[in-house]
């Protein structure tokens, strides 16, 4: 074999152990964000069960499991910091290494959502069971539901999963303006419990921003598998 062809093929091992360096840390990297999309999960389950069900012992299992889902984001990114400065990749990976940058970003943030949802059960505790309306349990199921569908999403790089999440947001933002209706209501009925229909709008909010974060994701999976920027207008 002359000199050329044996340094082709030196060039071509060496290229193939790269690709299979690559793959194997994109796969650890995609467990890893599949890892705190599932304690993010938790979280709103955890947090939306203790507002409906008022169940403190919920709530302060999601105070105290923030810090680790902060962790486990901070690990993420430096991560992908890494992957980009070893194995540089284009086209596609690089495509997939930008949307974990970003949807680790919006999972964190859906964690502290969750905290703040269970800040508002403690708040809700100090004063007397209330009925909340019809309305605000789908809510709270529809992003739940949201949640599931972004992360099945992500882990089967499914554009038809994604754009269910993008046109279920309708929902929920039309729900949260009618909260207001709703708290404007029973604060003419609890004039003295003020408290209440402020904290009940707050985690109406914080839901409807899960929602959005939910969003960005799946906008971000459509950009990873079809390489197109769907930010600036809704998939019907």
């Amino acid at each position: 074999m002359s000199a050329a062809c044996l340094c082709t093929a030196a060039v071509r091992g060496h290229l193939d152990d790269m690709t299979k360096h690559l793959l194997r840390d994109l796969e650890h990297l995609k467990q890893q964000l599949l890892l705190l999309g599932s304690m993010v999960e938790g979280a709103i389950l955890k947090a939306t069960t203790a507002l409906l069900d008022r169940r403190p012992e919920l709530s302060s299992a999601v105070m105290h499991g923030d810090d680790a889902i902060d962790a486990r984001e901070v690990q993420i990114e430096e991560e992908c910091l890494k992957i980009l400065a070893l194995h540089q990749p284009v086209a596609i990976d690089l495509r997939y290494i930008v949307a974990v940058l970003k949807v680790n970003n919006d999972l964190e943030r859906m964690g502290d959502l969750a905290c703040n949802i269970a800040a508002r059960a403690d708040e809700l505790l100090r004063h007397d069971a209330v009925r909340l309306p019809p309305e605000f349990g789908t809510m709270v199921e529809t992003v739940r539901r949201m949640v599931r569908d972004t992360l099945d999403a992500l882990i089967k790089s499914d554009v038809r999963i994604a754009k269910t999440v993008l046109a279920a947001d309708d929902l929920v933002d039309q729900i949260h303006r009618q909260m207001f209706t709703e708290m404007h209501a029973l604060l003419r009925q609890r004039p003295v419990d003020v408290e209440v229909p402020i904290s009940i709008l707050s985690a109406s909010r914080n839901l409807e921003r899960i929602a959005d974060q939910c969003t960005n994701i799946a906008e971000d999976v459509i950009f990873q598998v079809e390489g197109e920027i769907v930010r600036h207008r809704r998939v019907r």
